[in-house]
């Protein structure tokens, strides 16, 4: 890759890359600053993940327990039919957010009241499988919001990170290595024409 941009040495070009310097460093102050936010919050949702998932797995844990207990006192098929028409006890909403520009899906969840069964041979372990899946759902989806969340931060961290170094160590440097030839040419050019000056002076002089 070039060192500098093919421009030519005038001043109009001076004046138009420092320009697009100043600019370039503005863009790369900015996308600095929006890395260290992306990295602020990649550190937060990580630790909420991490708490969601640790929680996750003793609710996991506890609802198949539960889940086991109904099945050794009511059997697979007593199971199956209690079940059918079951209405929702859980109620989930997904809405798009945007933290930083970027976007992610929200889960709302929110638990129902379960619906009273009225079988007599149903087992009140029957309704305390149903609260601890009810309640795992729910830990469920705060956990994929979190995750999906996270994982499009770092995402976008890691994007910004690369624009950043692209900037600091190639573009702006090509840019300020195009100011720097351009205003030695110029100086160049000015102490060629104060040489060639005196030249004709000193000429004029010895003429007279």
């Amino acid at each position: 890759m070039k060192k500098r941009l093919s421009v030519p040495p005038t001043k109009s070009a001076l004046l138009q890359v420092g320009r697009q310097v100043k600019f370039l460093e503005q863009g790369r102050a900015m996308l600095e600053k929006k890395r260290d936010l992306l990295t602020r919050l990649v550190y937060e949702r990580l630790a909420q993940y991490r708490e969601l998932r640790a929680q996750t797995v003793r609710e996991l844990s506890e609802a198949y327990q539960w889940l086991g207990i109904v099945q050794m006192r009511m059997g697979g098929q007593m199971l199956r039919q209690s079940s059918v028409g079951l209405k929702l006890a859980v109620a989930l909403r997904v809405v798009a957010r945007s933290s930083v520009g970027v976007e992610y899906a929200s889960v709302s969840a929110e638990a129902l009241p379960l619906q009273p069964v009225g079988l007599m041979w149903t087992d009140v372990s029957f309704d305390e499988a149903r609260l601890r899946l009810r309640d795992l759902t729910i830990t469920l989806a705060r956990l994929g919001e979190s995750e999906n969340a996270l994982w499009r931060l770092l995402a976008a961290s890691r994007k910004t990170q690369k624009r950043v170094n692209a900037l600091k160590y190639n573009i702006i440097p090509r840019y300020v290595a195009t100011v720097h030839h351009i205003r030695s040419a110029l100086e160049e050019d000015e102490r060629n024409t104060l040489f060639q000056i005196k030249v004709l002076r000193a000429r004029t002089v010895t003429s007279q």
